[in-house]
């Protein structure tokens, strides 16, 4: 950052001309150009920091401005009509129907994975005596 205001004709520039023509040698003037842009850049974000923070204090309990912890859901509209309105207690029934599981390793038979051979000896897939 210190470098790129070095290029241009800036006040980082002229800081710099400034603490050169005061005697320091050009390393020292690019460390205090370079310590004067941290200050710079912490004091901007010291004062963001306040900034959102008093937005904060003026924003409700969930860290908005204008929210609330009510529910506006039932009632906010005064044209609702009785059958727009959610019903009292809880849904205890469940519309969804249960779905079959797939067969698991313990519902397969064992008979799939082996077969009879020629004379009648089980085998496994790869043609195994079992």
């Amino acid at each position: 950052m210190a470098v790129v205001q070095l290029r241009h004709d800036t006040d980082g520039r002229r800081y710099f001309d400034r603490r050169v023509a005061e005697g320091k040698t050009p390393m020292e003037a690019m460390r205090a150009l370079k310590r004067r842009l941290s200050n710079v850049v912490y004091h901007q974000l010291v004062a963001d920091q306040k900034h959102q923070r008093r937005k904060e204090r003026k924003a409700g309990p969930e860290g908005h401005a204008g929210a609330t912890t009510r529910s506006s859901a039932a009632g906010s509209n005064p044209n609702t009509g009785a059958s727009d309105k959610s019903l009292p207690g809880s849904a205890d029934l469940d519309a969804t129907p249960p779905t079959a599981a797939p067969p698991g390793p313990s519902q397969r038979s064992r008979r799939s994975s082996t077969a009879l051979s020629a004379g009648g000896q089980a085998v496994d897939k790869r043609g195994c005596a079992m």
